[in-house]
């Protein structure tokens, strides 16, 4: 995927500006490192992603804990 694309500017990219004082907001790939911490998985989630099968596990897996 190019750089430029925009697909990758919202994967990948930065929120440009300023920002309010407070906490900062969570972005994206932010969520997918919490949600793949909770299935006991460390490493980084852009080579998961690249096996389809074992990503499609650990979506199950963490989409599992967030049903009561």
């Amino acid at each position: 995927m190019g750089d430029g694309r925009r697909a990758h500017k919202f994967l990948l990219g930065k929120p440009e500006g300023m920002r309010p004082c407070g906490r900062p907001k969570i972005r994206w790939e932010d969520n997918i490192v919490r949600d793949l911490k909770e299935v006991d998985y460390e490493d980084d989630w852009k080579t998961l992603a690249q096996d389809r099968v074992t990503w499609h596990v650990y979506v199950l897996a963490a989409m599992n804990l967030w049903v009561p």
